[in-house]
């Protein structure tokens, strides 16, 4: 492209006839879609002389001026010239300019860690100011930030507290101290603070509200900004788009500033996680280059050298940073796992496994293969009463517990403690007549909380919170259910939710009631009620994601007349769960999610057919859907036959995969088979599977005797 411009007028004034004449058109950039296209308009030579005004196009700054005779004079001479751009319009590795060359000696404040399986740079020391480096190593040919841009960055941090901000990135005048651009993070949102050129330099922020970055886990963002848009791009998900009251300014200077990484140059502010990638990308959006991508979380711009992933080169030329290895090895006894030790990594040496602590328990990482060899029984375990439902969660310096849902109000249900390679009796817990339970944390506190499902009014169920001092679980809260038989915890966006199946009203019967979505306060500690959804004899609800987009899936089982109607798979958008999917079925008593080799698979539980003509048919087909990413539905892919079919559990061995069904009832006996390796159950309710320092084991509720079961799983 070439340019006719002066680059310094002089001062001699024009007649207005000659100004007229040689009025140059002035550029302006218009919003006309996602990135803006350049027009010509043509303005006034009043407009003109009353303002002084620079513009980005393209990479090129244009500088008016109110004189214009040395624009007749050099016009002639710059026919053939080309403005260059202030920087190469090429994604510019903001994190490898700040990085030592190969040959000097690394900053002593950086320490590279890896968590999660990628590497990332932490700030460790008391400087703040480690990596930074001179804005004029970038923006060569003039001093001014794009106006168009975006940014492309990839951290994990942890949960920030309310009032706490930390600064990935910043531009700071040096002399004058004063930030020209930042972008800064602080409890679930993002800002992109800007000062506008001249006296005063009025700072504006821009703000992207519960985007749940500060969760400590790894994201890739990409922050677009053109004229008065920004866009904002996570993990390569839906783009979300504000308009600001002033457009980016299109002449901010950097003359005598300083870029700083994961700081604003004071202690204050600095950047606690760790920084993988940091790009600058003038006068396009970088999201096309980056999107889609098979790991959107760590997607890839421009990384350094030295965090790549894969196996590094010996390299004696560059520097060697201080490693954090964050891995202990023992012989069978676990260390605690909790969140001050999440990231690190732990050797079995007796069952030759790695396993990495995800703030609550030990999570597999690598171990020797092994294959299922037998089912052995292992423990018989006598409940108070007949077992509806088991949770088995764990309490970081406590151990492996397991909650039983029993039948009778008195006693009421028991909490078990996996103590010398068993399960004890730990401590009973009043409940009516308790359809089941689920175990969640929420800011390292742990809840349970019980679906009671007697039908006296008032129906309420309650949660209950571990107390630390006196090593129990203490009532918390009371929400009103109705004949409630299950609970689903889940996160989105750093927020805690809880739905409740409500199966019946007991006051008319009624299957057809809303079941509650409810969200927890931070600020009263308790949980408020956030949606209600339709459903019919709700019996189970289930939380998966897939991708960047979260589901959640009820079990309908009977609307007062048959039990052949249709199930809901919901997802969440534009702040709320929208249908996503009915599926037939037919009395649905649970779903099951799971992934073999990328694959999404959505199992049912289908218990009996019931309808006002004919028998009740109890040895029926349960079906597995697996979801079609063409489509984006799900579609059948197998169906099974069980009998009265309440639970289906996931498991893995090794490479091998298991799904176990429950079967409770075939019309005439109670006692049956429940699939894995024909397993005998008697009235089989609920499936669990666990491991321990001994291996690992099923355990399953029956719901027609007091007598559950312990299995352990021999491998070879």
């Amino acid at each position: 492209m070439q340019v006719e411009h002066a680059a310094s007028p002089a001062d001699v004034s024009l007649n207005k006839k000659e100004e007229d004449l040689f009025q140059p058109p002035e550029l302006r950039i218009r919003p006309t879609g996602k990135w803006r296209q350049a027009k010509q308009v043509k303005k006034s030579t009043a407009e003109v002389e009353s303002n002084r005004r620079r513009w980005w196009y393209a990479g090129v700054m244009w500088e008016r001026r109110p004189l214009l005779l040395t624009w007749v004079l050099l016009a002639l001479t710059v026919r053939s010239q080309s403005w260059k751009p202030c920087t190469d319009l090429l994604p510019i590795d903001l994190l490898a300019k700040a990085l030592p060359r190969p040959g000097e000696a690394p900053p002593t404040q950086v320490q590279m860690v890896q968590s999660r399986g990628s590497r990332g740079l932490r700030l460790s020391g008391a400087v703040a100011t480690a990596l930074s480096f001179p804005a004029s190593q970038i923006f060569t040919n003039c001093d001014y930030f794009p106006a168009e841009f975006s940014l492309v960055a990839t951290f994990k941090i942890p949960r920030l507290t309310q009032k706490r901000n930390e600064y990935i990135f910043s531009v700071v005048e040096e002399e004058a101290d004063s930030l020209l651009l930042g972008l800064r993070l602080s409890e679930n949102r993002l800002h992109l603070l800007t000062s506008a050129p001249g006296a005063g330099r009025n700072r504006n922020r821009l703000s992207f509200n519960e985007v749940g970055l500060d969760d400590n886990r790894w994201h890739t963002v990409v922050l677009a900004v053109t004229g008065p848009y920004a866009t904002l791009t996570v993990d390569c998900g839906l783009p979300l788009e504000l308009k600001q009251v002033r457009s980016f300014p299109s002449t901010l200077s950097t003359r005598g500033s300083r870029l700083f990484i994961g700081s604003r140059r004071r202690w204050r502010g600095r950047f606690s996680g760790l920084l993988r990638q940091l790009v600058l990308l003038p006068g396009s959006d970088a999201s096309p280059r980056l999107c889609p991508n098979s790991d959107p979380s760590l997607a890839e711009l421009s990384v350094p050298q030295v965090l790549r992933s894969t196996p590094l080169q010996p390299d004696h030329n560059g520097p060697e940073y201080p490693y954090e290895a964050e891995a202990r090895v023992t012989l069978g006894n676990p260390p605690p796992c909790s969140r001050a030790e999440q990231g690190q990594l732990w050797f079995n040496a007796q069952r030759k496994a790695l396993f990495i602590c995800d703030g609550l328990t030990w999570t597999t990482l690598l171990m020797k293969q092994q294959r299922l060899d037998y089912v052995e029984d292992y423990q018989d375990l006598y409940t108070s009463s007949e077992t509806f439902d088991v949770e088995v969660f764990s309490i970081p310096s406590e151990g492996l517990f397991m909650a039983a849902a029993n039948r009778d109000s008195r006693p009421g249900s028991g909490v078990y403690k996996w103590t010398d390679g068993s399960f004890q009796l730990y401590q009973n817990i009043s409940t009516q007549e308790a359809r089941a339970w689920k175990h969640f944390t929420i800011d390292e506190k742990i809840f349970l909380v019980v679906a009671n499902s007697r039908e006296l009014e008032p129906e309420l169920s309650v949660i209950y919170r571990w107390n630390r001092q006196r090593r129990r679980f203490v009532r918390h809260q009371t929400l009103q259910t109705h004949a409630a038989l299950d609970w689903e915890a889940f996160t989105m966006h750093n927020h805690s939710f809880l739905v409740v199946a409500n199966h019946r009203r007991a006051r008319d019967s009624n299957h057809n009631i809303h079941s509650v979505i409810y969200r927890w306060n931070p600020n009263t500690k308790l949980f408020e009620v956030n949606q209600t959804l339709s459903t019919s004899g709700a019996y189970d609800w289930e939380f998966f994601t897939v991708g960047p987009y979260n589901f959640l899936a009820v079990a309908n089982t009977f609307d007062g007349q048959t039990t052949t109607i249709s199930s809901t798979v919901y997802v969440w958008l534009d702040g709320r769960f929208q249908t996503f999917q009915n599926i037939p079925t037919v009395g649905a008593t649970d779903w099951e999610t799971f992934q073999i080799d990328g694959r999404f698979f959505l199992a049912v539980a289908n218990s009996q057919k019931v309808s006002e003509r004919g028998p009740s048919l109890y040895s029926i087909n349960s079906t597995v859907y697996e979801l079609n990413t063409l489509t984006q539905t799900f579609i059948r892919f197998q169906d099974i036959l069980t009998h009265s079919a309440v639970d289906w559990e996931f498991f893995t061995i090794g490479d091998e995969k298991f799904l176990v069904v429950a079967n409770s009832h075939d019309g005439s006996s109670y006692s049956l088979n429940s699939v894995v390796y024909s397993l005998p159950t008697f009235g089989c309710r609920d499936w669990e599977h666990f491991s321990t320092s001994e291996g690992s084991f099923l355990v399953y509720s029956s719901a027609t005797s007091r007598l559950s079961k312990v299995f352990k799983l021999r491998t070879y």
